[in-house]
């Protein structure tokens, strides 16, 4: 077993897991996630704000300091959504290579087709043989949301620009949202589907598998969940109505109503209506096209892809 660490940074959040690994299964040492928005405007400005870009990196300096602590042997720093789309990616390049100078590790600025298929990896662990093949998953981001399609291999993969935070940014601004935001980018999430779909055949999905912190946080709603429960999360299997049920009510509560449900991270407050606006509009879809009824929801993603790799 190698002792190995995987960094995450996406456009709302930055996550750490320490594992040990044979390649083949992994056993968690450290998980940890932080709140930072870097693509805090990213969409608007085209480069990463001081404040975000500051706030990133403090983070990315702990997380050093934990690997550090832990005797991580290895490192892999994976940077998304944002860091694609920024200016000054360069900067932020060289304050994550500073943080970790210890490990020789440099922040990869991976495309979205490379995220997809960690996110697969990581993601159909949670099937363990019980549910179909070929498998659909979503791993729906802050700023992108990765459509990937496979059994064993990857086969379709397409990675759209459509996440919460890019979506709250760019549409839904009022507290609770209008009903004309709302219309306004349900046009946009349909065209983005299209645009994945002339890629990924969504109709060939025999299961339907969603990731990320959009779509836990909308399962933990769905269940009632009255704190996080990483255990009931992972792997829950919910019907096509729930997942509705629960995107409609998050999509219509005023952000201090969703402040106060005991699952929901602060940081997500208000991206979770635009979160939910998407999967709901995804999993309508999937489920018309490929005749599914239920949905699965995964704990595991990108960072256990990633982990899983370093023992490569």
């Amino acid at each position: 077993m190698t002792r190995v660490a995987a960094v995450d940074c996406g456009t709302n959040s930055i996550r750490l897991l320490v594992a040990d690994t044979d390649g083949r299964t992994l056993r968690d040492v450290v998980r940890r996630m932080e709140i930072v928005r870097l693509g805090q405007g990213v969409d608007v400005t085209g480069c990463i704000a001081p404040e975000a870009m500051e706030r990133t990196l403090t983070v990315a300096r702990e997380y050093a300091s934990q690997c550090e602590q832990l005797r991580v042997e290895r490192v892999r720093f994976v940077a998304t959504s944002a860091s694609r789309d920024a200016s000054n990616a360069a900067e932020f390049a060289a304050g994550v290579a500073d943080a970790f100078a210890a490990f020789g590790t440099r922040p990869e600025v991976i495309s979205g087709d490379e995220e997809a298929q960690l996110s697969f990896r990581g993601a159909t662990s949670v099937a363990d043989g019980a549910a179909p093949a070929p498998y659909l998953v979503v791993d729906l981001g802050g700023g992108s949301t990765e459509f990937v399609l496979g059994e064993q291999q990857v086969t379709a993969v397409r990675s759209v620009d459509m996440g919460c935070v890019r979506f709250t940014e760019r549409h839904l601004r009022s507290d609770p949202p209008t009903d004309a935001e709302i219309a306004a980018a349900t046009t946009d999430i349909d065209a983005l589907i299209d645009t994945a779909a002339q890629v990924v055949p969504l109709r060939d999905a025999r299961s339907l598998i969603g990731l990320a912190g959009s779509v836990t946080t909308i399962t933990a709603n769905a269940l009632r969940l009255p704190a996080y429960d990483p255990e009931r999360i992972n792997g829950a299997a919910l019907t096509v109505q729930q997942v509705v049920d629960s995107c409609d009510a998050l999509l219509r509560m005023t952000r201090a109503q969703r402040a106060e449900l005991g699952f929901m991270h602060p940081g997500r407050v208000d991206v979770i209506g635009s979160g939910a606006l998407i999967w709901r509009t995804i999993v309508q879809r999937v489920a018309a096209e490929a005749g599914l009824a239920t949905v699965l929801t995964s704990e595991h993603d990108i960072l256990d892809g990633i982990a899983l790799g370093l023992a490569d």
